[in-house]
């Protein structure tokens, strides 16, 4: 452990001689890759080769004297673990007194500074803001410099894969009649250029997929479309003769990824643009404002039309994610079955009880790949919302406490995500208080009745309220959309509590699905969550207007080992019984083995 911590000291100072040479005061290094992905692949985790910090979301600063890495509360416990002894400082983002990077720069860069950093991983919309914020140092910004490419000399080279082709009875749509929508809303905004890099948005569009972000079946690409022209920008070696025929037939005009900088460069402009900042990196935008302005032409800055059109699942998808998930929590199901089997009886670890529920899924009919790294963890490591078990380093289950699974797959047909607590032996009264109301806000949320109209902020309180009463509360979100086979996180709408200004929100519309996932985490001691999905659907429509509800798409039973009713009102205690009788309902005839349907019964049974 100190010899990690040495390099990663050396690696600073590296970094600061490569910072002086090139006359950049602070470097700043987000986690991201050039289109904002979730996932970042090895190529691009510079943060974490710089600080030791692997979590999925971090920003490093890093000055001729001091590091900062700032993080959110997911990773608050790890981040501190991880950046012990290593001299960058961890900065706890929301956290009363702790300056944002905006704040933290502007109190400290002096006048004529020079703020580095590569363009291509830090979205427009906090570059601008940097830009604005620190306008008045009369800031500098070099956005052309990698300088992790300088110091990394091994570093991996850019993720590249086959790109596959889905076919139009799969989605549910062809990409041609996809495009005359998003042609459509171009001319509503007065456009006739649109670029687009957002590449779950890019692969719903065409129809297309490909394995260049971990978990996500997206491929790298830039997309630029005009009133009469598609081009698709592409790594010229994931092009097989099936997705160039395609292209072909299509209309899609393929060029190299390599080539876009260049290519954007010489790009002749013949009318106003359409581009989303949050989407799009600060070299692309920048390139983007400076050739329109120069050639006389607006630019348009609205949420990707793709993003909402994406969003809202039509007739084919809604029918295949519904038996997708079915299966998938079958298959849950039957893993709950197999811990409570023999845990504490057979050497069972974090790392194995992921590896074997990652193995149950793969046998699934149309499994392509997890939706993201299983989360296993048992007793005190749950309180690490995104830990992570190795198999160098995971905890051993042992015959009490809990283990937290929080899983799902990518499969032809949908993309699922699921979170359950599961029960190993015995656990304290308060656990069972805490589970039992993390179980009413689920509940509470997904049973809700609510006009068109409403967001997910409109709704968020009936999932944390039972926790907000005793005094607890998650440092997340309650609820994120969910792609089909693409990205297990997707927007535009989510189910969040807190005000931001600018955040992305969105009415709640059916067609939508979203998760529903409170939870409770106990530093040293437990965390719970309780994950479902649930997809938004038509309620009644009378004079007050048309009333929405949630339907469940998972069906995975809740352990009643760590319920107490006398923390229930009758209400709760029908909601959590409706809701276990209809998983026996759907998912037992899925379960293939007599002893796991003879315990799904007892584990569903009212109570």
């Amino acid at each position: 452990m100190e010899t990690e911590k040495k390099i990663i000291k050396n690696r600073l100072t590296q970094l600061r001689k490569k910072m002086k040479e090139n006359g950049i005061d602070y470097y700043m290094i987000p986690t991201s890759d050039f289109h904002n992905s979730e996932y970042a692949a090895d190529y691009f985790k510079a943060r974490e080769y710089f600080c030791g910090f692997d979590g999925s979301n971090g920003t490093l600063v890093v000055s001729a004297d001091e590091a900062g890495l700032w993080t959110d509360g997911r990773y608050f416990i790890q981040a501190e673990n991880q950046l012990k002894g290593t001299g960058v400082t961890l900065y706890r983002m929301l956290d009363a007194g702790v300056p944002t990077i905006e704040e933290y720069l502007d109190s400290q860069m002096e006048q004529g500074n020079v703020l580095g950093f590569d363009g291509r991983v830090v979205s427009a919309v906090i570059g601008d803001s940097l830009a604005k914020k620190l306008k008045k140092t009369k800031t500098e910004f070099k956005i052309d410099k990698d300088l992790a490419q300088e110091v990394w000399s091994d570093r991996p080279k850019l993720p590249c894969h086959d790109i596959y082709v889905l076919s139009d009875e799969l989605c549910g749509k062809s990409f041609k009649e996809k495009l005359v929508d998003v042609r459509k809303a171009m001319e509503e905004n007065d456009t006739s250029i649109y670029f687009l890099s957002k590449l779950d948005d890019i692969m719903w569009l065409t129809n297309l997929r490909g394995n260049d972000v971990e978990c996500n079946p997206v491929a790298l690409s830039y997309a630029i479309i005009t009133n009469d022209m598609f081009i698709l920008f592409v790594q010229k070696e994931e092009v097989t003769d099936e997705v160039r025929a395609y292209c072909e037939s299509n209309g899609i005009v393929l060029k190299d990824y390599e080539e876009y900088a260049e290519y954007m460069s010489e790009f002749v402009f013949t009318g106003n643009v359409l581009f989303d900042k949050r989407n799009t990196n600060y070299f692309t935008y920048k390139l983007i404002t400076d050739k329109a302005e120069s050639a006389g032409f607006k630019t348009v800055n609205i949420k990707d039309p793709t993003e909402l059109m994406k969003a809202i699942k039509n007739d084919t998808e809604l029918k295949n994610i519904r038996e997708v998930y079915l299966r998938d929590s079958a298959a849950l199901t039957e893993f709950i079955y197999w811990v409570k089997e023999n845990a504490g009886k057979v050497p069972m670890t974090e790392y194995s009880a992921a590896c074997k529920l990652d193995s149950m899924r793969a046998q699934l009919p149309g499994f392509i790949e997890l939706s993201f790294p299983t989360i296993s963890a048992y007793k005190a490591n749950a309180a690490m919302m995104h830990y992570e078990a190795t198999e160098d380093n995971c905890a051993e289950i042992g015959k009490d406490g809990m283990l937290l699974v929080d899983s799902g797959g990518t499969y032809m047909g949908g993309t699922t995500d699921v979170t359950r607590t599961i029960v190993i032996g015995e656990i304290s009264d308060e656990i069972k208080h805490h589970y039992t109301a993390t179980v009413i806000g689920m509940l509470q949320l997904a049973n809700a009745n609510f006009l068109e109209g409403c967001t997910g902020k409109n709704v968020d309180i009936l999932a944390r309220q039972p926790l907000w009463d005793l005094d607890i509360d998650y440092k997340c979100g309650t609820g994120h959309g969910i792609g089909y086979m693409l990205n297990v996180h997707e927007g535009p709408q989510n189910i969040r509590w807190r005000f931001v200004p600018g955040q992305n929100e969105a009415p709640l519309a059916p067609g939508m699905i979203v998760s529903d996932e409170p939870g409770v985490y106990i530093q040293d001691s437990h965390g719970i969550r309780i994950e479902n999905i649930i997809e938004v659907v038509k309620g009644n429509l009378n004079g007050d207007g048309q009333f929405l509800h949630f339907e469940h798409l998972t069906y995975v039973p809740i352990d009643l080992d760590a319920i107490d009713t006398k923390y229930m009102q009758p209400k709760d205690i029908k909601a959590l019984n409706d809701y276990h009788k209809k998983v026996y309902e759907k998912v037992s005839p899925l379960i293939q083995d007599e002893n796991a349907k003879k315990w799904l019964k007892e584990a569903t049974r009212e109570i």
